[in-house]
């Protein structure tokens, strides 16, 4: 292994380290004491990645959009309800979407700069809405940009409420009926009819998208 591999593999062991402390402890109770016992490295290792508690969530908040790419498809909208219950999938089984959720969500830390997942989540529903519009799948009265602002809003909300009342167990039935919901006043109905919004869309897309992720290395192994 080089030296940049292990590099990278360290800086992974701590920024797992710390979405775990902080998931389960919260950015204000959290210490870097507890992060290093977690992640077995040394403070000097620590501090060559992050030079702060306050670097350190900031780089778990960041890690929230490095995921798996949902794959394209033909509807936009189906698009944007793939990327919502992947989102919501990993949410209930990823602890680094979990503690970067938990972060962006905690307004009592105004020394973090939570804006990020809101902004990145509010761009890519916004792009794909704007699709949609391009391709004849929203009603006339819709504004993207609204849209998008109401929709990862209302994301945020039921989140809360489900990690609140039973820790994300119900978050995949509570994001379908978002869905079921919402897009009625923003898609077609011919458009609504055929997508597909069910509670086992997260999973079966995460499958899906960690099948392609795989393919690359697949094929460069094949190549060796």
């Amino acid at each position: 292994m080089s030296k940049q591999d292990r590099a990278i593999r360290t800086r992974r062991t701590i920024l797992q380290a710390a979405a775990k402390v902080f998931e389960e402890h919260g950015y204000q109770a959290a210490t870097i004491s507890e992060i290093l016992s977690e992640a077995g490295v040394t403070k000097g290792a620590l501090y060559f990645h992050f030079q702060s508690k306050e670097h350190l969530a900031q780089g778990v908040l960041t890690e929230q959009k490095y995921a798996f790419e949902v794959p394209e498809r033909a509807s936009k909208m189906q698009e944007l309800v793939d990327a919502t219950m992947l989102h919501a999938y990993r949410l209930q089984t990823d602890p680094m979407v979990r503690a970067s959720v938990r972060l962006a969500m905690d307004q009592r830390q105004a020394s973090l700069d939570r804006s990020g997942p809101f902004l990145a989540w509010s761009g890519t529903a916004l792009d794909l809405l704007e699709k949609a519009q391009a391709q004849g799948e929203l009603l006339p009265q819709v504004v993207p940009a609204d849209t998008a602002d109401v929709f990862v809003g209302a994301f945020a909300g039921v989140q809360a409420m489900s990690h609140a009342l039973n820790d994300y167990n119900d978050l995949l039935i509570r994001v379908s009926n978002l869905l079921r919901h919402l897009l009625p006043s923003v898609a077609q109905p011919s458009v609504v009819a055929a997508l597909h919004m069910s509670a086992s869309r997260g999973e079966a897309v995460y499958k899906e998208a960690e099948a392609l992720a795989e393919e690359p290395d697949m094929l460069a192994t094949a190549a060796d």
